[in-house]
């Protein structure tokens, strides 16, 4: 199983952003599950990958070749793919992926996760798409996404799309559930 991480190319203000990436990095890998993420050595996004890296996890970047230099492409991996575009980097890390974490973040983290939130809502795939709400960081969000539903933006039935974990551990039981649904499915 492979996982995205969508997190920031910056470490924010709190050590605690940090210090929970490298959580989770560390976590992941021990669990055998794989990282898919954007490729770049600085921020959260170095944080993650280096411990899972530290653990013998298997991460993949993918970075766009007009970002390899301002994001500083992170030459250690299990495997680094260049691509043309943010929208072939989106692509090719949704198509390696079995499920969708977002890590606190700016803009760009926010773009990819609604994306496969999108897709999810639509039908494009049945993956996890998953919050991970380090220090109350997504808790306007998810205000936001119960507002949208109150209104009737967001159907009352795609509710269980909005997945919010405050641990690894609860990241892990979302993914294990995944896990074995897919196991079943297959028999």
């Amino acid at each position: 199983m492979n996982v995205a991480i969508y997190c920031g190319s910056q470490t924010g203000k709190s050590t605690i952003y940090t210090q929970k990436a490298k959580e989770l990095g560390e976590q992941l890998a021990k669990a055998s599950v794989g990282i898919v993420y954007g490729g770049s050595n600085v921020g959260l996004m170095g944080a993650v990958a280096d411990a899972a890296l530290a653990h013998n996890g298997n991460v993949i970047g993918i970075m766009p070749e007009h970002l390899q230099k301002r994001e500083i492409a992170h030459l250690h991996l299990t495997e680094i793919h260049f691509v043309e575009s943010m929208h072939a980097r989106k692509k090719k890390m949704i198509d390696l992926s079995d499920a969708f974490i977002a890590l606190p973040g700016g803009c760009g983290t926010l773009d990819e996760y609604f994306e496969v939130f999108t897709w999810a809502q639509i039908g494009l795939h049945q993956n996890p798409v998953i919050l991970y709400n380090i220090n109350g960081f997504y808790d306007a969000l998810v205000q936001h996404f119960e507002k949208m539903i109150e209104e009737g933006f967001i159907r009352e039935e795609q509710k269980s799309i909005l997945q919010v974990a405050t641990t690894p551990e609860e990241i892990l039981q979302i993914l294990n559930n995944h896990r074995t649904t897919l196991l079943n499915e297959e028999v």
